[in-house]
């Protein structure tokens, strides 16, 4: 039952995304142009969201669905690394059009191509999985 759950909310999340337009390429990139702010609005709800529930989470214990406590550690204090890691990502976003999440919602809405994006996606993890102890963390 927990599984269908979670691909409804899958399903919901990903028609929200498409309807929002977050997974246009062109919203993405006049958000890199700097032309809008449709794509910095929603990603400025988001983290506004994110900081709000996870002060929740720590704040009240709450437990995940199976009763298990939802432990978050804090976060190394590195300037570079994240400086680093954000520019590979916005990098790969700008060059694919697509964040992880909204590379599904496009295959899901049938621009096939995106499979490329999404195998380039998997392939980079997959490398970085290869050679991340010998990257400085």
């Amino acid at each position: 039952m927990k599984k269908i759950i979670f691909i409804v909310l899958g399903f919901v999340f990903g028609v929200i995304m498409y309807k929002s337009e977050a997974a246009s390429w062109f919203r993405i990139y006049e958000m890199f142009r700097f032309e809008s702010f449709h794509m910095y609005g929603i990603i400025g709800t988001a983290l506004v969201f994110g900081i709000i529930f996870i002060q929740l989470i720590k704040r009240y214990n709450i437990k995940a669905f199976d009763g298990t406590p939802i432990i978050i550690e804090d976060k190394d204090r590195s300037f570079a690394r994240y400086m680093y890691g954000g520019i590979i990502f916005g990098l790969g976003w700008a060059l694919a059009g697509a964040c992880p999440g909204p590379i599904f919602v496009l295959i899901g809405a049938g621009f096939i191509p995106v499979i490329i994006v999404l195998m380039s996606a998997v392939l980079g993890t997959f490398i970085y999985g290869i050679v991340k102890d010998k990257l400085p963390h």
